[in-house]
């Protein structure tokens, strides 16, 4: 498989050695070089498919970050930048990774090499996925993990990170908003009932003084925000 990428960065040097790195790489195909945030916009308007954007940060007028997050959707990001403090940053909006420069081809390997898995195990998944079967891809410790929806129970917002609690495994903590993974979530199982907790609705089994009581000891509050929609969908299956 081929991923199209698009390197952005308004240093001439930098945006080229991108480029190369690109180039030097098989499985890579540059679509596009920008030097700016509003090329790389032309660029996502247009025909070509573009999957995979290298996007340096520190850029003028409209900065990498603040570009990354005018996009309601689109390609998947590795960010590259002069400033280690971004890294956290750039997780919060999903990037896949993170490169600090100066960039030898090691690590855009290593990057470009995450980004290959990441896509090969989404494009494996659109191929065998079922009604039945429903997955969601977290990044988790250096490595992408496949999460079936039906074994998870609920998920708990922790600042950056949220942790999914499964059936019959550990919990796995992953680097993102909860209000992303809300938007990723089939809403006909998944309910979010509190700021901190979403809760998937095929595994209540017990709720109690507005409360959804999981495992005997692990006791989820409905907030006021969220408790008009929930009585909903409990007077629906209410005998």
């Amino acid at each position: 498989m081929k991923i199209n990428c698009i390197a952005i960065d308004d240093e001439p040097l930098a945006l080229r050695q991108i480029s190369d790195f690109i180039r030097q790489t098989p499985f890579l195909e540059i679509v596009a070089e920008c030097r700016s945030a509003f090329e790389a916009m032309e660029v996502l308007q247009g025909e070509k498919n573009v999957d995979l954007m290298f996007v340096d940060i520190n850029m003028p007028d409209l900065s990498g970050m603040e570009f990354i997050k005018t996009l309601k959707s689109g390609p998947e990001i590795i960010f590259t930048t002069a400033y280690s403090e971004y890294a956290i940053e750039g997780y919060k909006v999903d990037a896949l990774d993170y490169l600090l420069k100066p960039i030898d081809y090691t690590d855009f390997l290593k990057a470009a090499n995450k980004a290959k898995i990441y896509f090969q195990a989404i494009s494996k998944t659109n191929g065998n996925q079922s009604d039945e079967e429903n997955y969601l891809f977290v990044k988790t410790e250096y490595k992408v993990v496949r999460i079936k929806l039906k074994e998870v129970k609920y998920i708990e917002g922790m600042r950056e990170y949220v942790r999914i609690h499964l059936e019959n495994a550990r919990p796995v903590m992953t680097l993102m908003s909860m209000k992303s993974l809300e938007d990723k979530l089939p809403p006909e199982n998944f309910m979010r009932v509190h700021r901190s907790f979403i809760v998937n609705l095929n595994k209540i089994t017990t709720i109690e003084r507005s409360r959804i009581i999981f495992d005997k000891d692990v006791y989820i509050p409905v907030s006021d925000q969220y408790k008009e929609k929930f009585q909903e969908f409990i007077n629906k299956h209410f005998i």
